[in-house]
């Protein structure tokens, strides 16, 4: 039998992620929900993007939400960038962790960014650059790492070769986006496989949506190959906008109850989670997908088992 790591840290997405692919709520709303999940336990938080309002009208207030925002001690908060200006406004704002993106699917990226993956790597290269001059982390995210909607399969030995050269480009961390659930464990094993024969040392983070249903199988079985890090959004708010049928990510508050569940602990005490996922729904005025809002029992944490 294989055995599970003892301890998962999880990477909210709610507040970036999430608001992204909402209608626009109001500042007021967006500093609240970022404030009760801060207070949930949870150690890691994407908090904002710093985007061309033009572009996600849904983080035209970024600078404000995070300048009102109360940060709490032991949290690490990130921002999402797109491009040297976004870098700029982040490590402006404070930031010392940053997320650049850039997708596995030259269609997708077109879409998502107006220029081909090449063009993106030689991009993120001098961003990377910038960011660490100022002292500051790089992650880099690859969308449509398990499949793309315009495509279709991706290939895992094209991730691996982003990965080379991204990792060869001095990134610090690297990420890997299901956009539109196509994930499936035979893939997660397949992709998670070919980056680590040729990039063991790199720290990994993975990114599951539930459009098909596979979010929870495919985080078992990353756990299974070893990986420790992910990322989930309250109630399953998000999506990708460039990506049709992309339903949402997977729910913080599903994978916390299945993790505590299983003896593994996040640190995250799930009542509080679930409190900020029912404050989620009333700010963004409907049912969010999340199954464990409606469910009994709501309450499952590591001192129960």
């Amino acid at each position: 039998m294989t055995e599970l790591p003892d301890f998962i840290s999880i990477r909210e997405v709610g507040p970036r992620d999430g608001l992204q692919n909402e209608e626009p709520i109001p500042t007021d709303a967006k500093v609240r929900l970022l404030d009760a999940l801060s207070r949930t336990g949870v150690q890691r938080i994407e908090a904002v993007s710093f985007v061309h309002p033009k572009a996600i009208p849904q983080m035209a207030d970024a600078d404000e939400v995070w300048q009102r925002a109360a940060k709490a001690e032991g949290v690490r908060y990130s921002a999402l960038v797109p491009n040297t200006r976004g870098a700029q406004r982040a490590l402006a704002a404070g930031f010392t962790e940053i997320e650049v993106v850039v997708s596995a699917s030259d269609t997708h990226n077109r879409r998502n960014v107006n220029r081909s993956t090449e063009e993106s790597l030689d991009d993120i290269a001098e961003l990377i650059d910038l960011l660490h001059g100022a002292g500051a982390r790089a992650e880099v995210i690859v969308a449509t790492s398990f499949g793309c909607p315009y495509e279709g399969d991706v290939d895992p030995q094209r991730v691996a070769g982003i990965v080379d050269r991204v990792v060869r480009d001095g990134a610090d961390r690297v990420a890997f986006g299901d956009t539109t659930g196509m994930g499936t464990p035979r893939r997660v094993r397949e992709l998670v496989t070919a980056v680590r024969d040729r990039n063991a040392h790199i720290p990994v983070l993975l990114h599951f949506h539930n459009t098909r249903g596979t979010a929870l199988a495919n985080l078992l079985t990353a756990m299974e190959l070893g990986i420790t890090e992910f990322d989930a959004s309250v109630g399953g708010l998000g999506g990708c906008p460039y990506a049709p049928g992309a339903s949402g990510n997977l729910a913080t508050e599903e994978a916390v109850h299945m993790l505590h569940d299983m003896g593994i602990d996040t640190g995250i005490d799930l009542d509080a989670l679930i409190e900020a996922a029912e404050l989620a729904e009333d700010l963004v005025g409907k049912k969010l997908p999340s199954g464990v809002l409606r469910a009994g029992p709501r309450t499952l944490s590591l001192r129960h088992i």
